[in-house]
């Protein structure tokens, strides 16, 4: 499933095709998705102005002129794919439709946004703009990774008491927003923290640490265009490439990174999840 610097890729690519642009035609072409289209999606959608998207966790986040936001969550293998505008060096033109084209959003200037979801675990909502907070999908998320609420004393406090192992308590999306498997693996072990070891455990100056090491990874793979592993694409169609930088996730077997660490990257199953850790330096 793609992860915040994932989503937050596509965000940047939709953006400048999207804000401040009118809908001239929204066509739903099934029901739903994950869960079934709210009612008359298409029409309401039909003449609206984009006023700015935004990105909360991994949901991508479109406030309308008509009052509404429009909610997209990429599931597990959903992609925004755009088509008859010039990006970058390249004119895209509609390609034909495709089985797994599901929403289908023609700009007035010609672009073309369309969700191609094979496995239809995505979704698309529309809630009054404002209203976010109570959204069934919004309303526990945590702070923001890369925001200003999401601290050390923050941490510290959503951690003290905490006995669940450290990589699921951050994998809770209601401690911290949009984090998921790989990044937490990769952070864990900047970081040098056993991913078994108790949150709640963790000394202060460990939390403390551990805050900038998060920001560092998810800042560093938004740079890279995310991480393509199976179906990810960027907007522009183009591979995230962080995934060539990942130091331990999906690397099992392979010499740690850690300078002078003679240790060997280990792969276990946490809570139906593969963690991949160095048991030498992480600790």
């Amino acid at each position: 499933m793609p992860e915040l610097p994932e989503v937050e890729t596509v965000r940047r690519g939709l953006a400048p095709v999207m804000e401040g642009r009118v809908i001239a035609r929204a066509e739903a072409r099934r029901a739903g998705l994950r869960w079934p289209f709210p009612d008359r999606m298409a029409d309401r959608l039909t003449g609206a102005r984009v006023l700015g998207l935004r990105r909360r966790s991994k949901y991508i986040l479109g406030d309308l002129d008509t009052g509404e936001t429009m909610l997209i969550h990429l599931g597990m293998s959903g992609r925004m794919l755009i088509s008859g505008t010039a990006l970058g060096k390249f004119h895209h033109h509609h390609p034909a439709p495709e089985k797994h084209d599901h929403v289908v959003l023609d700009m007035d200037s010609g672009a073309r946004i369309t969700f191609n979801d094979p496995r239809r675990f995505g979704a698309m909502d529309l809630y009054a703009t404002g209203t976010g907070d109570t959204h069934a999908l919004l309303a526990k998320l945590g702070p923001e990774p890369l925001g200003n609420g999401f601290h050390e004393d923050y941490l510290a406090g959503a951690f003290a008491g905490r006995k669940t192992p450290v990589k699921a308590a951050l994998l809770d999306q209601r401690i911290v927003a949009g984090l998921g498997n790989i990044y937490v693996c990769e952070a864990l072990h900047r970081a040098g923290i056993n991913p078994k070891r108790r949150a709640g455990q963790l000394s202060p100056r460990r939390v403390a640490g551990l805050v900038p090491v998060i920001r560092d990874v998810l800042s560093e793979a938004i740079a890279s265009g995310g991480s393509s592993l199976r179906d990810y694409r960027q907007a522009s169609g183009e591979l995230g490439y962080f995934q060539h930088a990942f130091r331990v996730y999906d690397r099992e077997g392979t010499p740690c990174p850690t300078p002078r660490c003679s240790g060997s990257v280990r792969r276990i199953v946490q809570a139906g999840r593969s963690t991949f850790y160095c048991p030498r330096c992480q600790t």
